[in-house]
């Protein structure tokens, strides 16, 4: 089976999940600059969801320009990373509504944020594995220090927002920097 259903699905996944998290962002009730205020912890939370998002899309783009073919597994694994996917708005609206600053959304949102990088992981390791230890796929992604940091500044921020929930939020928003320039192990394959 080609990948081209898959991406397609996927993208409009990705759409919906960005749609709805800027739902969440409200007018306010008066038209003066102090009014947008009480605004900026919830756009701060869409924002770097929306980058967040904007990461997945990007380097699932780039996976599947390398992949030629799926199965089963890679689109279960791929449907598992939508579903983690599809929970950031609900976070992202919570993390927003409480000034940034509460244990608990801020714990939430590392969680997903986490189970979001295990199964972009295991997407990439069944890819892997379906395509063989010679592919492009596998040429690009020989090493995986960026995702092992990843998961480690996640896990590190969901502890830590036990304590310190801004702190929390700056581990969280680091992972972001970190993948902010794409990933371009997989586009190195493609060059002649």
């Amino acid at each position: 089976m080609t990948t081209n259903r898959l991406e397609a699905f996927s993208d409009g996944v990705m759409a919906i999940i960005i749609t709805i998290m800027v739902l969440e962002l409200k007018i306010p009730d008066e038209q003066t600059w102090a009014s947008l205020i009480p605004l900026i912890p919830k756009f701060s939370s869409y924002l770097f969801s929306f980058i967040y998002v904007g990461i997945y899309w990007n380097n699932h783009h780039h996976l599947f320009q390398a992949i030629e073919k799926v199965n089963g597994k890679i689109l279960w694994a791929n449907l598992h990373l939508l579903f983690w996917l599809s929970l950031l708005p609900f976070a992202t609206a919570w993390l927003g509504e409480h000034s940034l600053n509460n244990r608990p959304p801020a714990f939430l949102y590392g969680c997903i944020l986490l189970m979001c990088a295990i199964s972009y992981a295991l997407l990439e390791k069944f890819a892997i594995q379906h395509e063989g230890a010679t592919s492009k796929i596998a040429r690009a992604i020989k090493s995986n220090l960026k995702e092992k940091i990843s998961i480690l500044l996640y896990l590190s921020g969901i502890l830590c927002s036990l304590i310190y929930p801004y702190l929390s939020l700056v581990l969280y928003y680091t992972v972001t920097i970190l993948w902010l320039v794409p990933d371009r192990r997989i586009e190195k394959q493609h060059q002649p």
